[in-house]
């Protein structure tokens, strides 16, 4: 199984068991339990390739914050010459390393049921 999920601005192609390191989540602490529900694509091992517009609604992915820290500094250097202007600043940016338990369809099903229903109710309404 596959997914294509958006979180912090970016996108993940994952699969269960596979570790990520994404943009740090406020409010989330190691230990806690994160639900992905921006899921973009989702294939099964069946090879059925569900596509959102924008997202799938109903799919949920859950997983585990495993770490939180800071990435390696990086360096900001502004330099203007013959004025002597010169700064210099560092960055480091917060992540969060997280494990992917699961991939879920939630619902689903009951949703294309209900979407076939109406189809049937319209079309015994245009008869």
């Amino acid at each position: 199984m596959l997914a294509v999920v958006e979180t912090g601005g970016k996108q993940y192609l994952i699969a269960p068991g596979q570790k990520l390191k994404i943009e740090k989540i406020k409010g989330v602490q190691v230990g806690d339990e994160i639900i992905f529900d921006k899921v973009l694509l989702f294939a099964d091992e069946k090879g059925e390739i569900q596509i959102g517009r924008p997202y799938i609604i109903g799919m949920k992915i859950s997983a585990k914050c495993e770490e939180e820290g800071r990435s390696k500094k990086v360096i900001v250097f502004r330099y203007k010459s013959k004025t002597r202007y010169t700064k210099k600043k560092g960055h480091r940016q917060p992540f969060m390393k997280v494990s992917i338990k699961d991939l879920k369809e939630k619902d689903l099903k009951e949703k294309e049921e209900k979407d076939l229903k109406k189809k049937d109710l319209k079309e015994k309404k245009d008869a």
